[in-house]
């Protein structure tokens, strides 16, 4: 009897487990409809829109890892291209999030080239804030540019970028208040909807203003000068991802609308030429740049990454054999590591120059021959937070642009697919099921927010070594270490030219 009474109360407690275990079926079942319908609906989060409940684990699991980085290798620093320090501030400032940290810094300050800024004994107070003054880019321009931001947005092509992603860009540059370069895909609609200033980006094969053979069309490009969003003109020689070769779109990205843009085939890889075929020296390239700042009366100039440090000279002595009036009202400098754009892995990681080193060469050349106040420099690469930005200024850029930041700030998790048409946050793809993981509406004011508080964060640095303006800014402002473990001044490392 005692075992028949045993028995019948397992029996009891199996099928009130069984009872309970078919109810939390129930039960998770609903929660995981219910989480599958607020993901679906909700417009912040592009992965938990894309991939819905699954991917709510990446917010878990970036949680965790900040209780278990004693257990593991701590990655906040050692990740490349971007480090999880360098995303996350990013990620903070663009959903204005708290941007402070405590316990310490990750960053490892004895490595050899780290940039460590001076601060003042008697910092500028909050209240001494300047907003920085316009700068103006083609004086001698019919139509000179003169932004008040200091912080652009980088060239990047519609077909490249899907329409959700220059939609946003373009609507949250708007909001900025600064500009969005088109990139060398030609000029699109979405560039257009966000009422931004444009640069317009000319490309080795030229879309957008190309005739059917490939040559520059002036005709378009005076209907584009008339626009009064299209601020400059960039001719673009090179850029960081591939230099030494053309842009390159693979076919499964050209659909019906971007081949129309760009004037190609559907379906076609987009190929273009390694150089302008009307630019093969010093002359012809201040030839084209006069050509197209006499056809738009708009300031003129152009990108390239930093191969030989002697050819800048060159240059530069072949503008004053002209006339300081030939030379390019701007030069954008763009660094040899990496960028968003498709690349033969060889040109990606071994050809051309670090921004750390050819930005100084190109400002001290252009100090030294009389013209850094007549050509304006920009320098772009892989400058995303805002002691990157605060250092360029102080070796003299006058501008600093990004791509990869504005990225970021649209929700891009550096999954790598730029190329392969399955960004899985709906930025670089024409897929349409991942573009609706991305709200144009959400993600432009998170594209406002980084641009805001990236330059707010150069303004701290800038009032902290004693400065109201960023672009007061020096090389005496700003430190480097050795190989030695001490630092020594910028200004000491690259002596001005005199």
């Amino acid at each position: 009897m005692a075992i028949t009474g045993w028995m019948d109360k397992l029996l009891m407690i199996a099928q009130w487990l069984a009872g309970f275990f078919v109810l939390a079926l129930i039960f998770g079942a609903i929660a995981v409809v219910v989480m599958y319908i607020q993901d679906k609906r909700q417009t912040q989060h592009t992965i938990r829109r894309n991939f819905p409940v699954i991917g709510r684990f990446r917010y878990l699991f970036e949680h965790l890892g900040e209780f278990f980085r004693q257990y593991f290798y701590a990655m906040d620093r050692e990740e490349m291209p971007f480090n999880r320090a360098q995303r996350s501030w990013v990620y903070r400032a663009s959903k204005n999030a708290d941007k402070n940290v405590a316990f310490g810094s990750t960053r490892d300050l004895t490595k050899n080239g780290t940039i460590i800024f001076a601060n003042s004994a008697y910092p500028h107070q909050e209240e001494d804030k300047t907003h920085p003054e316009p700068l103006t880019i083609g004086a001698d321009c019919p139509h000179p540019y003169s932004p008040s931001s200091f912080f652009h947005i980088s060239g990047m092509s519609y077909g490249a970028l899907s329409p959700v992603a220059v939609r946003a860009l373009s609507k949250g540059a708007g909001i900025a208040g600064c500009w969005l370069n088109t990139g060398e895909g030609g000029l699109s609609p979405y560039h257009l909807e966000g009422n931004c200033d444009l640069v317009f980006q000319i490309g080795t094969a030229k879309y957008g203003v190309r005739t059917p053979s490939g040559q520059l069309n002036d005709s378009k490009l005076r209907e584009l000068a008339a626009m009064n969003q299209v601020k400059m003109f960039e001719i673009k020689l090179s850029q960081g991802a591939k230099p030494g070769k053309g842009g390159i779109l693979p076919g499964i990205k050209v659909n019906q609308e971007i081949a129309k843009i760009r004037g190609i085939p559907v379906g076609k890889d987009s190929i273009s030429p390694n150089r302008h075929p009307e630019i093969s020296n010093n002359e012809e390239l201040l030839d084209f740049i006069e050509r197209v700042r006499t056809v738009t009366g708009k300031p003129t100039g152009f990108k390239f990454v930093m191969g030989d440090p002697n050819w800048i000279d060159e240059f530069v002595a072949a503008i004053k054999k002209r006339g300081d009036q030939s030379a390019p009202d701007f030069i954008t400098l763009d660094s040899a590591d990496g960028g968003t754009g498709s690349s033969p892995e060889a040109l990606m990681d071994y050809v051309g120059l670090k921004l750390s080193e050819s930005l100084p060469k190109l400002v001290d050349s252009l100090a030294a021959a009389g013209l850094k106040n007549r050509v304006r420099v920009i320098a772009s690469g892989k400058m995303i937070t805002p002691a990157d930005v605060a250092w360029a200024l102080a070796m003299g850029a006058d501008f600093v642009v990004t791509a990869r930041g504005f990225m970021f700030s649209l929700g891009c998790i550096q999954a790598m697919q730029c190329h392969k048409n399955t960004c899985p946050t709906g930025i670089t793809t024409n897929n349409k099921d991942l573009q609706r993981g991305l709200d144009p509406r959400d993600k432009s004011q998170r594209v406002a927010n980084y641009h805001k508080y990236l330059e707010y964060g150069v303004n701290i640095i800038a009032h902290s070594c004693g400065v109201s303006d960023p672009r007061k800014l020096n090389r005496r402002h700003a430190r480097i270490v050795t190989h030695t473990g001490d630092s020594v001044s910028l200004a000491e490392r690259y002596p001005p030219a005199h």
